[in-house]
């Protein structure tokens, strides 16, 4: 029994102690899943956990260590934590940290680590002590993460804050729902606030629902999207008032890529803009002047180029801006340009005279003044050039100064000619005394050659005579029509049949007091000059009409005078006279012809004769064209007078007439005679005057007659200005130098009406009924 009961107890211990044995072993199990569960959620954070003994000694290491560091946990657990992590410059500080910890104090900062490969980061580092239950220290735990990026990111904004806090403009940083995040001084400035009344705030409420939702959030929407914006305008501040502002939106991206905000950049531009329009003002007062201005810089590229240079060498801006100056104006670089070029480097200016040429080839002459402009620091940068068209100016001088030439020329041929004929008259009366004497055929053969050789001297001396004086002859009341009738014949007769010939007589033409013989002397050279000039053929022609030559026209032209006219015009189609040789063509002498075939004295005789009778002549040739030559003799008296009838119908019905004209002389003859033509008469010296006066008297005023050459503003900025003033102003334009068509492509508007100076007053009175009858 008692072995029995013996047996039972240690069966009832067997069974306690097996019980105590599951007991234990499912608090293990329940221990272990326990550690394998926080195991678990230290390897799933993103940060490196570190575990270490008191003494550094690392006894875990997680799953993102091993990333962060590139250490396997079996290869660093037992070693160190100090000789796996920290660099050689954070040896110290990584002692300061551990025994920070030992004494029971936790540490956080950042921290300079190493990688397995050797590489480098910082580090955010949170390190804690680990007690047990006794409050004994038995380790350390540590978490640290990469804060590499961020630093940067962080340097990034302190370093953008700071650039955004120099710079003038105003800068703000809005996030995706449309709040300031970041201002700079400026643009709160800009807006009359403090930084912080504006930072943290949604944009409506410092410009408003409105402004927010109708203008800055479309765009604000368009840079989220990925655009940068740009746009500027007049904007009105409580402040600083009305400013121009450019504005620029631009979208805010992260260093991952995405698109956090917009960046706002504001930039006054009023002062740029008030500088820029008074430029423009500028620019419109040198379009005014008729002078050519121009800008280039030192490598000769036109930068600048006014109305006016447009108006003379007729390029337009456009063509001319970039282009090479001498390209435009010169067939070839003169060495006047050169010197020009060489002074104003030297010297800082330049000013003389220069030939240009404009758009077409034609040569014009310059009064040129050159300036060096230079920059702030004082280094050249360009040239400034103003041109005043001078051609007229110099055609008037070269007549005078050929007509001086041509006297005192004359002067001394005149002296010759008396000498000379001196010298002949014996020889040739002694010639026919000894034709007496010595009646034998050979003798008489040889004192007729020496006769005939003697009066072709004396014929050449009659020549010279006639250049000079114009030898008076027997003037009678000559019928240019029949003069030009004979002229015909001959050349019907005589002159090659490739050779078509014209004549225009004006039905009414009046006589001259002339010598037939010589006019039509003067005539048959002008014919077989014509003809010479013509050797494969072409068209001649000779004309002829009435011309009341006035005050006005007398002014432009140096040797005509007032009184009744006759014009008669030769043309022909021939090979014209070169520019360097039309001024010498009247000189005794001169001549293109070949050995022979000239002796040089037939035009300047036919001046003689024509200078004798009181007239003049005007030349005209172009190289390839042809020549005109016209020739202005006084009309006789009793056939000059014009008919009563005919001036009534040239009178005016008291119509405002406004007169523009520079040249006062002009100015006052033209009032003087249409007031004296029953017309009423304002007269303005520019175009900016004209249009003021135009502007007082619009209704009243029924026509404008002005010149298209005039300081100030142009006759063609006129002419534009008062079609936009009035679009049925009607205008007669008055030029010596342009013509209506020239004035239509340059303004882009017709004018009723043309004058080409100079003009006679019935063909200004036509002029004015013929516009006053159109509607």
């Amino acid at each position: 029994m008692q072995d029995q009961a013996k047996t039972k107890q240690q069966l009832r211990d067997e069974i306690a102690y097996l019980r105590q044995e599951v007991a234990s072993c499912t608090t293990y199990k329940r221990q272990l899943a326990e550690i394998r569960f926080q195991e678990h959620l230290l390897n799933a954070v993103e940060q490196a956990v570190i575990v270490t003994d008191s003494e550094g000694i690392i006894i875990y290491w997680n799953r993102f260590a091993e990333t962060l560091y590139g250490w396997c946990a079996e290869e660093v657990v037992g070693r160190y934590v100090v000789d796996v992590t920290a660099t050689e410059t954070s040896q110290v500080q990584a002692a300061e940290v551990l025994s920070c910890l030992q004494q029971g104090k936790s540490w956080s900062g950042e921290f300079l680590v190493k990688r397995k490969d050797g590489t480098s980061f910082l580090a955010l580092v949170i390190d804690s002590p680990i007690y047990d239950d006794l409050g004994e220290l038995i380790g350390i735990i540590g978490i640290s993460s990469d804060i590499t990026e961020r630093k940067q990111a962080e340097e990034v904004l302190q370093q953008y804050e700071r650039t955004v806090s120099a710079t003038p403009d105003g800068v703000a940083l809005v996030d995706r729902n449309y709040i300031y995040r970041l201002v700079n001084q400026t643009y709160s400035l800009l807006h009359n606030k403090r930084r912080n009344e504006i930072i943290g705030h949604p944009i409506t409420k410092l410009l408003g629902e409105d402004i927010f939702t109708d203008i800055i959030k479309p765009r604000l929407d368009q840079s989220l999207a990925g655009e940068t914006i740009r746009y500027e305008a007049w904007f009105n501040y409580a402040i600083v008032g009305r400013r121009f502002i450019s504005v620029t939106y631009a979208p805010y991206i992260e260093m991952n890529g995405t698109i956090s905000g917009v960046v706002v950049n504001t930039r006054d531009l009023t002062e740029l803009k008030q500088a820029e329009e008074k430029i423009r003002e500028q620019a419109d007062l040198l379009d005014i002047t008729t002078d050519a201005i121009t800008v280039r810089d030192l490598e000769n590229k036109i930068l600048f180029w006014n109305k006016g240079a447009e108006y003379l060498y007729d390029w337009s801006s456009k063509e001319a801006l970039g282009k090479n100056a001498n390209d435009l104006m010169c067939k070839e670089i003169p060495p006047q340009v050169e010197v020009a070029l060489k002074k104003v480097t030297e010297r800082g200016s330049w000013q003389g005279e220069l030939r240009r040429v404009n758009k077409s080839g034609k040569e014009i002459i310059v009064a040129s003044r050159w300036t060096l402009m230079r920059d702030e620091v004082g280094q050249p940068k360009s040239i400034l050039t103003v041109d005043t068209d001078i051609t007229e100016q110099k055609k008037l001088e070269a007549q005078l100064l050929r007509a001086q030439r041509l006297e005192s020329i004359g002067t001394l041929a005149g002296g010759i000619a008396h000498d000379l004929n001196n010298v002949l008259a014996p020889i040739l009366m002694s010639v026919q005394l000894l034709q007496i004497k010595f009646p034998d055929k050979q003798n008489e053969r040889l004192l007729k050659i020496l006769e005939n050789n003697v009066k072709r001297g004396a014929a050449l001396i009659k020549q010279v005579l006639s250049f000079t004086r114009g030898l008076e002859g027997e003037r009678t009341t000559v019928q240019i029509r029949h003069l030009i009738l004979e002229i015909n014949h001959v050349v019907k007769e005589t002159f090659p049949k490739l050779i078509e010939f014209y004549t225009d007589i004006a039905t009414d033409l009046w006589a001259v007091s002339a010598d037939a013989t010589q006019l039509h002397q003067v005539l048959m050279n002008l014919v077989v000059n014509a003809r010479d000039a013509m050797p494969n053929g072409g068209t001649l022609s000779i004309s002829a009409d009435n011309l009341l030559i006035d005050e006005n026209y007398a002014r432009m032209t140096i040797e005509a005078k007032v009184g009744s006219h006759v014009r008669i015009t030769v043309a022909d189609t021939g090979t014209g006279i070169p520019p360097e040789i039309i001024e010498r063509i009247f000189e005794p002498f001169f001549t293109t012809k070949e050995v022979g075939r000239g002796t040089g004295l037939g035009l300047s005789t036919a001046l003689g004769i024509i200078r004798s009778h009181d007239g003049f002549v005007e030349v005209s040739s172009k190289v390839g064209k042809g020549s005109q030559f016209k020739v202005y003799l006084p009309a006789s008296e009793e056939t000059a007078s014009q008919p009563a009838e005919n001036m009534e119908l040239l009178t005016g019905n008291d119509e405002l007439i406004l007169v523009v004209d520079d040249e006062t002389a002009i100015c006052e003859i033209t009032k003087t005679t249409l007031e004296s033509h029953n017309y009423k008469v304002l007269t303005a010296s520019n175009g900016i005057e004209a249009l003021a006066l135009y502007a007082q008297h619009t209704i009243e005023i029924s026509v404008v007659l002005l010149d298209m050459m005039m300081p100030e503003m142009d006759g063609m900025t006129a002419i534009r200005t008062l079609r936009r003033m009035n679009p049925q102003v009607r205008l007669v334009a008055m030029s010596g130098l342009t013509s209506a068509e020239a004035i239509t492509q340059s303004t882009g508007t017709n004018v009723q009406g043309f004058l080409s100076k100079p003009f006679t007053t019935n063909e200004l009175l036509k002029t004015l009924a013929d516009v006053l009858s159109t509607r």
